[in-house]
């Protein structure tokens, strides 16, 4: 069994370098996808490259090229693990699931899902936010041998259309939330979504820029560049409809529920 480790990054130089760490002991290898950073992004990993050997760096304008890579673990007995430039994941946590995970944990379902603290407020000792559920959770843990191959994706892990084992399909999903505590789950992710994540000014758009998970397109098979140019387009309409009706997605998606306090040292975050 090994874990690998999926990052697609743009502009996301704040928490990016707490992101890759806290699961490089998790992963035995880590690709990352910089989607052409102008900020402090590719110096922050190239430094964890040279640091990290299991960690392999490209710069690319072509998202679909993060997927590419991981297509070579379908069939295999690999976990991979998606991780964007804003989840702080527990490493304490994480090694607890590994140990679970190579006893063969997990291996009848497609995804894992987690709770997650998507946070507004980080301040000494504290963490503020709203919790998945009722949010929507993000966690992106996907088992490899439940497919046989897994192509066409304009992102790492979205959209394609993936050939399934038997006994398995899209909804084969675990949700960790239902059967431990925040306190417990071993997968729990502090979410950072509502902060800034790049320090260059007008680089991080107070919307955010949702994937196409978050659109709702991952089921959709996607192949190649028109249908990256199809997401880009649906994408910018689905967001453009907010803007008119002056909603945010963000908020709809990630502010569900009472507010929630929870203590960020676990994630690294002092």
């Amino acid at each position: 069994m090994q874990v690998v480790g999926s990052v697609l990054v743009r502009d996301e130089d704040v928490f990016l370098e707490r992101a890759i760490r806290n699961v490089a002991a998790f992963c035995d290898r880590i690709h990352v996808l910089d989607h052409l950073s102008s900020d402090r992004t590719p110096e922050i990993l190239s430094e964890l490259a040279r640091e990290l050997d299991h960690v392999e760096v490209v710069r690319s304008n072509d998202a679909s090229t993060s997927h590419r890579v991981l297509e070579r673990y379908a069939g295999t007995r690999t976990w991979v693990l998606g991780v964007d430039g804003d989840e702080l994941y527990d490493p304490a946590a994480l090694a607890r699931l590994r140990a679970d995970l190579e006893a063969g944990a997990h291996d009848d379902v497609f995804r894992l899902k987690a709770h997650v603290l998507n946070c507004d407020r980080l301040e000494a000792g504290r963490a503020s936010g709203f919790l998945a559920p009722p949010s929507r959770p993000v966690t992106k843990l996907f088992n490899f041998a439940a497919v046989s191959r897994w192509t066409g994706c304009p992102e790492r892990l979205h959209a394609g259309e993936p050939e399934f084992a038997n006994g398995f399909d899209w909804e084969s999903v675990r949700y960790l939330s239902e059967d431990t505590t925040w306190e417990t789950d071993p997968l729990r992710l502090l979410h950072v979504c509502f902060l800034r994540r790049s320090s260059t000014p007008g680089l991080d758009p107070p919307a955010g820029r949702p994937s196409a998970w978050e659109t709702g397109l991952f089921k959709r098979g996607l192949r190649g560049v028109p249908a990256r140019l199809r997401y880009l387009r649906f994408r910018d309409r689905r967001l453009a409809a907010y803007r008119r009706a002056g909603r945010s997605w963000k908020l709809e998606w990630y502010a569900k529920g009472p507010r929630v306090d929870v203590d960020p040292a676990p994630f690294g975050v002092p």
